[in-house]
């Protein structure tokens, strides 16, 4: 809808007079109806109301001249092009010319090259760029005659300040808080209601816009937007389920591949600076804090032959017996020189590694570690304790790779979701340029 002043000029040879004859009377103001006027309609009107312009009065010199100056509310057609929306511009076309007569009968003329722009008011929504005037001369199918037109170009540009503040920077904010997901820890439970809540953030701002924006088969550049953004929090959440599945691999997973091993848990983890507890990025995880080596065979604990066990423990008891028999010949030795002699473990006699260590280790454990290396139940017992003590290690290791590997995959693809965003947000940003 706009609002015109519409100034037509045009000659009557049949309204002219000698203006000496009526004392120096160059001008006459009569109403419009009194004359004749010419018929020239807005082509493009699409008011439901077919008016033309108000019945104002006209001006007529003495040379026949005629000057009508007729304020008009129209309401026009034009083709909007929403593909870059809020940073379009438009161009609507005002079409005059004569209904009913054609080129032979009224020539039409436009006075200035553009439009009159002097008192215009300034609109909240759109700024005018220009307004140029073009005459133009068709011949229609129905008629062979020719008809000629002006048609006035309102060349528009959206101011996008309203739609910058209220719908792209609440959703470029919201938008930074997808990648976040992959930063919260597997344990706490959010990662999947934080990106299902920006989710349906950004479907309500998907439907502001749709709202705020005239039916098109064009996609405008905001809604590509939204559409991308809400694409990469649907991946970002399925990849959040996928990884939390990872996190949380039981003892009876299987253990880590070793390509895994290699470029997830070496290099990458050592580029997004994923450690372990006690493990600093400048030196490695210390001795004493690491725990026992566990000989792992197929993701389970390697089990000692109880035979080899037997064997070591009979080695044991043969060194034992040796060291009985030289304690009974020190005896004897010592009765035979008819006094008692003292010899110091590792110097004569016994040595303190056949006796075990020495008085604070005990030659008294001797005989019990006999006794135990006898009793073949208890051994089995102690074996059991013993592989299930290494099969605990071996499925706690397993289970710590695999959160590890969790880890790292939510931090790659933590950099990788927020590098997308940037790129997306600063394409959009820079329609604005």
């Amino acid at each position: 809808m706009a609002y015109l002043w519409i100034r037509q000029v045009w000659f009557d040879a049949y309204l002219r007079w000698n203006k000496d004859d009526y004392d120096g009377l160059d001008t006459i103001r009569i109403p419009s109806s009194y004359v004749w006027r010419p018929d020239i309609v807005l082509y493009n009107n699409a008011d439901d109301q077919f008016t033309g312009s108000m019945e104002t009065n006209v001006v007529i010199r003495y040379d026949g001249q005629i000057m009508w100056d007729s304020p008009a509310i129209t309401k026009s057609s034009c083709k909007v092009d929403v593909s870059f929306f809020p940073f379009d511009g438009q161009q609507c076309r005002l079409t005059f010319g004569s209904w009913t007569y054609n080129g032979n009968q009224i020539d039409i003329l436009n006075h200035l090259d553009t439009g009159d722009l002097t008192d215009f008011v300034e609109n909240v929504e759109w700024e005018v760029l220009g307004m140029p005037a073009k005459k133009n001369v068709i011949t229609y199918g129905c008629c062979s005659e020719p008809y000629p037109d002006v048609t006035y170009t309102l060349m528009l540009k959206r101011r996008a300040s309203f739609y910058i503040f209220n719908l792209l920077l609440p959703c470029v904010m919201i938008s930074f808080l997808a990648p976040l997901g992959f930063y919260l820890p597997a344990d706490s439970g959010e990662k999947v209601s934080l990106g299902v809540t920006v989710l349906l953030a950004l479907t309500v701002f998907q439907l502001l816009v749709a709202e705020s924006m005239p039916p098109s088969e064009n996609v405008p550049l905001i809604g590509k937007y939204y559409i991308a953004t809400m694409t990469m929090i649907t991946a970002s959440t399925a990849l959040t389920i996928f990884i939390m599945n990872i996190h949380h691999c039981g003892p009876e997973a299987k253990p880590v591949p070793k390509w895994a091993k290699k470029y997830i848990l070496q290099y990458m983890s050592r580029i997004f600076f994923v450690y372990e507890v006690g493990e600093s990025c400048r030196r490695p995880k210390p001795e004493a804090d690491k725990p026992p080596k566990v000989q792992v065979v197929n993701g389970q604990a390697k089990q000692e032959d109880p035979t080899a066990i037997l064997k070591n423990c009979q080695e044991g008891d043969l060194k034992g017996s040796a060291v009985k028999e030289d304690l009974d010949w020190g005896k004897d030795s010592a009765a035979t020189n008819g006094h008692s002699t003292w010899r110091e473990p590792g110097k004569a006699g016994i040595s303190s590694d056949q006796c075990g260590g020495g008085k604070d280790h005990g030659c008294g454990e001797c005989p019990k570690i006999q006794c135990l290396c006898h009793n073949e139940r208890l051994l089995k017992n102690i074996e059991y304790m013993a592989n299930c003590f290494r099969e605990q290690k071996a499925a706690h290791k397993r289970t710590g790779e695999w959160k590890k590997v969790a880890k790292v995959m939510d931090r790659f693809f933590m950099w990788v979701f927020f590098i997308m965003v940037f790129f997306m947000s600063v394409l959009i940003m820079g329609k604005a340029i």
